[in-house]
């Protein structure tokens, strides 16, 4: 949720916003002192030549450290001699460092030169293609500004750098991607709620991918024109790592091997989730789930807003419309069914001496400071707000604690946490020396003009403006002049302060609910996070362009390591309409975190609303639920690898023709999904990559050749097709996740040209952290299809009990292990239906169909 800036801010923020990090010359810098390290080099750098103090003070004395860390990661880190700049310590983003390698067992070389006029510059290449190279552009060092520039292809394909809701493939001509953390409501091409400098480019030449990281915690524009990537930074140091890939998910497997590998889901975490903000009361969310099951649409879990609280208040309850007792009801409720409930929590304090959670922080001094001491007061929904500081000593364990209080009141099953980029209603500490019980306008109806901006304050108004779109960094968010526990200014770590929300607060449920997977949605993110929270997109709008956005997003977020992502289906701000929602639930059902949200005050756009969209979203959904055996497989190589579960066909075809292609997805590398994103369609245009692909419905095949099919696509079908080559196992899509998982599997075995295909599945209790696991391969030629587990000792109870068979023709007999079985066999003229086996999963099978 957030408020509308004043569009004359806007236009005063372009006016005095700063010019081109190009605007004036700067010395640059020059190597000495080059050494050998086991795993690299070392290097000090001198400022060469008079400094140019373009947006602070140029640092003259600079040391550089690169590091082979692992045999396809290099780290380069440009840091000051002296360590007064700032620099994200490990204890909040854990790295890892890597064993490190001799770099002539390298994928990557790494090579310095000094160049006349720009200095010192450094080129990295793999197989001899650059693949970040600074030479020829002037390396800037300042304490408030750092620039550094590559150079790369001119129509460079580059993805990644956000949070920005942006198509997926960035215009290498004219983007800058801001990162600074703010709470506004999704506006194309600008900076909402997480910071993200990770980026990934396919070279077309080569087509392969590589990446690159700046591990750095300050405000920054990313700056891509023609033949370059430039980056601007408020402070800290050049902290990079490079990846060499040279696939897509290589380089996501060793960026999340670095910062931290998705966090394991509990399952019911794939399923369908519903909330509102604006449901009056237990009693209307009560009827929002029964008309779920009366539809006959899953719901997997009920979401409440911060309408359940007293006065909006944390871990408080409304005592009439939410009462304590009626919230246990309905827990209970769900629990028997199978169900799940998932309350929002905000971060920002209710200043009030008779509200016992801001009592106890202050009095353990957890809250951010003002400069002079006084508590920094800011004004978020229950009024005047303190916000917790993450790097004081008492901090966690106070939060601990609270948390501890209000599941004792209620012990939910996931956590939402909002509002945490922090978000603020006003600028600076508006609250201080104003009377405890004073509530104060809110913003949306305030005529107040902003306050006076003191540009002498280079804390409040660095010298160099990132591309912000407020008049202040400090607009709708904590002042960046405010001071944490540490000393440090929250101009330094302002976009760390969701992430470190998000430790505290999985620390809490880690021990509150021992050896169970936690559920946390968090709407601010940072490198690292998918090791803690999940996200979703925050507040679109109903709009067929968020539609077409959200698949962008999506795919950032498998960049940036956090897989488990969703959009608000239907849109988050503005009225939906009934061919809008069908559309976004046929989409939506296949994100990784599904989700229907919307705001107070619209019209009501649960999917039970219109005949047409509860047809859409039950189709879409019995394909979700039918795959989610398939999906947490998918998720399983996240938490191993990194890779995101859905993903651009880019990833899989890395070939320029596929390069700018966000409005398909797929799932794993198995399930395409190609949506209606256009306003009265009917139809979609669909590019199929060479090789066979089936419908899911009726199993018919697409000869694909890199061209674009026309599919008929009525207003409640949304077109799913099955790769050629894999083996998918599905299970009999249920109302809730629970049941699902009861049922016995069934193998889609869709073959190749060649009559091939293979799969996997992985089983877990979906639960705990210590379960028994087991990973079972499948493949499949000429006829016999091969069973063999291959990894853990977990006992698969259920069977797999038919089969059915695409890309072949005529079927008569089964024999499994030698052994004809006596089942029944259906011969269509798009498949080969097996039922009524019985193939154990845990022992090594060979099932031929003749």
């Amino acid at each position: 949720m957030y408020f509308v800036v004043k569009a004359l801010g806007l236009i005063v923020l372009l006016g005095w916003a700063a010019a081109s990090g190009a605007s004036k010359r700067c010395p640059g810098y020059i190597a000495t002192h080059i050494s050998e390290t086991d795993n690299g080099f070392a290097a000090s750098l001198k400022l060469n030549g008079q400094p140019c103090n373009k947006y602070g003070q140029d640092i003259a004395s600079l040391m550089l450290s690169v590091r082979f860390d692992t045999s396809d990661r290099l780290h380069v880190h440009i840091s000051d001699k002296e360590k007064t700049q700032y620099q994200i310590p490990q204890w909040i983003v854990p790295l890892d460092k890597g064993l490190g390698v001799d770099k002539r067992h390298h994928s990557l070389e790494f090579t310095h030169a000094h160049n006349e006029t720009s200095g010192f510059g450094f080129k990295v290449q793999r197989d001899g293609e650059a693949i970040f190279d600074t030479t020829g552009h002037v390396l800037v060092f300042e304490d408030q500004y750092l620039e550094l520039t590559s150079n790369v292809a001119a129509d460079a394909n580059i993805y990644g750098l956000g949070e920005s809701p942006n198509w997926f493939r960035r215009n290498p001509d004219n983007t800058t991607i801001t990162l600074w953390n703010r709470d506004v409501a999704d506006p194309f091409g600008e900076n909402v709620y997480g910071s993200h400098a990770v980026y990934m480019e396919l070279q077309s030449k080569s087509a392969k991918f590589h990446g690159c990281y700046l591990h750095n915690s300050h405000g920054m524009d990313v700056v891509l024109a023609p033949g370059t990537v430039q980056y601007r930074v408020l402070g800290g140091t050049l902290d990079l790592y490079i990846f060499g890939g040279p696939t897509a998910l290589d380089v996501i497997d060793q960026y999340t091997q670095l910062v931290g590998r998705p966090a394991c889901i509990p399952y019911w975490a794939l399923g369908f989730h519903n909330c509102r903000y604006g449901y009056t009361s237990v009693d209307e969310v009560n009827q929002v789930i029964a008309n779920y099951s009366r539809a006959r649409i899953p719901l997997e879990a009920a979401w409440t807003d911060i309408e359940y609280m007293d006065k909006t208040r944390d871990f408080t309850f409304d005592a009439v419309n939410y009462p304590v007792s009626e919230m246990k009801k309905q827990l209970d409720a769900l629990h028997a069914r199978g169900q799940k409930m998932v309350l929002i929590t905000d971060p920002a304090i209710h200043v009030d001496d008779a509200y016992g959670t801001f009592v106890r922080g202050r009095d353990q001094d957890v809250f951010i400071k003002n400069a002079d001491g006084s508590l920094y007061v800011g004004q978020v929904w229950p009024g005047y707000t303190v916000f917790p500081d993450w790097f004081a000593a008492n901090t966690s364990e106070w939060w601990s604690d609270e948390l501890q209080r209000y599941f004792d009141m209620l012990p939910i099953d996931g956590m939402w946490i909002d509002m945490n980029e922090p978000a603020s209603f006003c600028t600076g500490s508006c609250g201080s020396n104003r009377p405890m019980n004073e509530e104060p306008t809110p913003p949306w109806l305030s005529t107040a003009p902003h306050r006076f901006i003191n540009k002498t304050n280079r804390m409040l108004v660095p010298p160099y403006a990132i591309n912000n779109h407020e008049l202040e960094l400090s607009d709708k968010t904590v002042e960046t002049t405010a001071i944490h526990a540490t000393g440090v200014t929250e101009y330094h770590v302002h976009n760390l302060y969701g992430h470190m929300e998000s430790r505290a607060t999985r620390d809490f449920l880690l021990a509150y609910r021992r050896n169970q997977r936690p559920f946390i949605l968090s709407r601010s993110t940072f490198a690292g996070s998918g090791a803690l929270v999940s996200h979703w997109t925050g507040d679109n709008m109903a709009s067929w362009a968020d539609l077409h956005v959200s698949i962008a997003s999506v795919f950032d977020f498998g960049i940036f390591g956090i897989p488990m992502v969703g959009a608000d289906i239907c849109g988050f701000y503005g009225n939906t309409t009934e061919e809008l929602c069908a559309r976004w639930m046929e989409l939506g059902a296949f994100y990784p975190f599904s989700r229907s949200h919307n705001a107070k005050g619209l019209a009501p756009q649960e999917p039970y609303r219109w005949a047409s969209v509860a047809k859409a979203t039950r189709r879409a959904l019995r394909v979700r639920y039918a795959l989610l055996a398939y999906m947490y497989s998918a998720y399983q190589d996240s938490v191993d690898h990194g890779w995101p579960v859905v993903r651009p066909l880019v990833f899989e075809f890395p070939s320029s023709q596929f390069a700018s292609n966000d409005k398909q997805m797929l799932i794993g590398s198995s399930i395409l999904v190609s949506p209606v994103l256009t306003q009265g369609a009917r139809s979609v245009d669909a590019v199929f990559p060479t090789g066979r692909w089936y419908d899911w419905y009726t199993h018919a095949h697409i000869n694909g050749h890199n061209t674009n099919v026309t599919l008929d696509a009525p207003l409640e079908h949304i077109n799913v097709h099955i790769r050629g080559g894999s083996i998918v196992p599905t299970q009999r899509p249920e109302m809730t996740t629970r049941q699902v998982r009861q049922n016995d599997y069934e193998l889609l075995v869709a073959t190749s040209a060649n009559g091939t295909a293979t799969g996997q599945l992985y089983v877990d209790d979906g639960e705990s952290f210590d379960t028994q696991h087991k990973w079972i391969d499948f493949s499949y030629d000429a006829r016999v299809l091969y069973v063999a587990p291959r990894s853990g000792t977990m006992r698969v109870e259920r069977a797999v009990t038919s089969l059915v068979l695409l890309g072949v023709v005529g079927a008569h007999t089964v024999s499994v292990n030698g052994v004809r079985v006596d089942c029944s066999t259906v011969v269509t003229p798009n498949s080969v239906v097996v039922t009524g086996l019985n193939i154990d999963l845990n022992t090594k099978s060979r099932i031929v169909v003749s």
